[in-house]
């Protein structure tokens, strides 16, 4: 086989990559450290999709957190594209999570004296001036309309429903095209028909946007949705 066959048949590197992750922290009592993560290896490809489930105080969101760069683990190394995250100062994390990973969490944190148009396009001002600032506001009310709000981008997130401030954060979270969507619990704060019609949606921006999406659900419906479930229990990561 040569060279440019066997370049063809090698697997992808992964989008995002753990070895080895651990999490402690010291105990506010003066006794051992408190384990939150142990051991914690998986490999997500681009544009696939995962949920993270276990009982409450397993460390999902610590995990989700260590993905997306908001915690540092206490062991082991988070990969990004092969990029070793370890390596990066605070101001390079910083602009990794701005430009390449999209964050949606149960509440959804918008800036409630600003328009729904507005609170989507906060992300894009602390990019430099370029083109993609530039066509960011068009790409936010294609986004928008996508997702049902284009009557509500003059609104402002007091006039919403639950399921409609969610569907602005996440349109917030996707408006820099990230590669990595984080969910932290993202129907856990709708009633069942908006959960339904936001796990509906999560799934074809998946799909549509090519982003990867990794979510922590309590959910059984959302979790089978995603091509692949893992459970964390007791620290550790094991296939669902």
């Amino acid at each position: 086989m040569s060279f440019s066959e066997h370049a063809l048949t090698e697997p992808a590197a992964p989008l995002l990559k753990l070895e080895d992750v651990a999490k402690s922290y010291d105990s506010v009592l003066g006794g051992p450290p408190v384990r939150v993560l142990e051991g914690v290896t998986l490999a997500i490809q681009q544009g696939d999709s995962a949920a993270i489930c276990g009982p409450s105080g397993s460390g999902k969101s610590t995990l989700l957190n260590i993905m997306g760069t908001l915690d540092r683990p206490s062991r082991g190394r988070v990969l990004l594209r092969d990029q070793d995250l370890a390596q990066l100062d605070e101001l390079q994390l910083a602009e990794v999570r701005n430009r390449r990973i999209g964050f949606v969490f149960q509440a959804h944190y918008l800036l409630p004296q600003c328009t729904v148009l507005e609170n989507v396009l906060v992300p894009t001002l602390a990019s430099p001036p370029s083109a993609q600032r530039q066509s960011a506001p068009e790409r936010a009310r294609r986004l928008l309309e996508r997702v049902g709000l284009g009557a509500r981008m003059d609104h402002r997130p007091g006039q919403l429903s639950g399921g409609e401030r969610q569907r602005t954060a996440v349109v917030r979270a996707l408006i820099n095209q990230p590669e990595l969507l984080l969910a932290d619990e993202p129907t856990g704060a709708l009633d069942r028909a908006a959960a339904e019609d936001l796990a509906r949606l999560l799934i074809e921006l998946n799909r549509e946007e090519q982003v990867t999406l990794i979510l922590v659900t309590h959910a059984p419906d959302l979790a089978a949705r995603m091509k692949r479930v893992f459970q964390l229990q007791d620290g550790r990561l094991s296939a669902g």
